[in-house]
């Protein structure tokens, strides 16, 4: 496991944890009527008002880790930043490495704007998995992953990032690659699985399984769970040790399967003050839980309720 000075602040004994943000592109596409094609955030970064919009959704997310007297992590909104998502919104190989390098440069702007009010804020750079997230698709080899994911890692690593997290991962094998690619980089790295409303993933492997196979051949400093509701994440523990490897949880406001989410015209935002509840039973069954925020769905709002400070938080 790592021992990077990240890895140390994640586990800081003066800290309830971490407050990251919810559900980025749910919360822009339906709140603000931003049209966000392929579902990716990072074209923003390239423009002015676009910047604008995503610091004053971080500056929320600051203000709910201010309240709880917690940290905070600043996560780039480069979910769909790879090679395949990325040339369907007009971005290149170039442009690619260059926006990715930005996402850093941003995050850490903002960091510097937050640290008078929040105790400790951590830039995470952020990566998607590379098929839709939701659906397996064909599975990459270790080696075929890690030099998929290699241009990023490299590129969040040139610029300072102080951990990588891959989200929605649905294989273990995409995970693997991840991490081999974030050791060739000397950057620290998280993955984040997410589960089907039975607990498994979307490959039918169980958590328990995903972890122990990542961990025999390149373990990360920490997993997740992240765009799945609460009750679905609780379906797939088993109290096994396993659990103390998971330092956060990234929930949906819906228990919608995810082919109900796919299939949807509205927002299932749920009700904040539920989900909270939900989030909290889970979180007394993973012992080390440290970073906790929404997926799909949630807002300011959701995360507030989380963290037990008034909805009006951030708002």
């Amino acid at each position: 496991m790592g021992t990077s000075g990240t890895v140390l602040a994640l586990h800081d004994p003066e800290l309830p944890g971490f407050v990251t943000d919810g559900g980025l592109e749910t919360d822009l596409i339906f709140h603000h009527g931003v049209d966000l094609p392929e579902f990716a955030a990072f074209p923003l970064l390239d423009d002015h008002t676009g910047r604008l919009l995503l610091a004053s959704y971080f500056d929320g997310y600051a203000a709910v880790a201010a309240a709880a007297s917690a940290g905070l992590l600043v996560e780039t909104p480069t979910w769909r930043a790879n090679p395949d998502w990325a040339q369907r919104v007009g971005y290149g190989a170039r442009d690619l490495a260059r926006v990715t390098r930005d996402s850093v440069i941003f995050a850490r702007s903002l960091a510097r704007r937050y640290a008078d009010d929040v105790p400790a804020v951590i830039v995470s750079g952020t990566l998607g998995p590379r098929g839709d997230g939701y659906v397996v698709g064909e599975v990459p080899r270790p080696e075929e992953a890690r030099d998929y994911h290699a241009v990023a890692i490299s590129a969040f690593a040139e610029s300072g990032v102080d951990l990588v997290v891959a989200y929605t991962l649905t294989t273990a094998a995409e995970a693997v690659g991840v991490v081999l690619a974030a050791r060739d980089a000397g950057v620290p790295v998280a993955v984040s699985f997410t589960v089907e409303t039975d607990g498994r993933l979307p490959d039918g492997s169980t958590l328990a399984q995903a972890v122990a196979e990542v961990d025999a051949l390149a373990p990360p400093e920490h997993y997740l769970v992240n765009c799945a509701h609460p009750s679905h994440v609780r379906a797939g523990l088993d109290g096994g040790a396993w659990q103390e490897r998971v330092l956060g949880t990234r929930v949906n406001a819906s228990a919608r399967s995810h082919a109900e989410l796919d299939a949807a015209d509205d927002l299932d935002d749920g009700d904040p003050e539920l989900l909270a509840n939900d989030q909290g039973d889970l979180s007394l069954l993973l012992p080390r839980l440290r970073v906790v925020g929404g997926c799909c769905g949630t807002d300011v709002r959701h995360v507030a309720s989380m963290w037990g400070v008034p909805e009006s938080v951030g708002a």
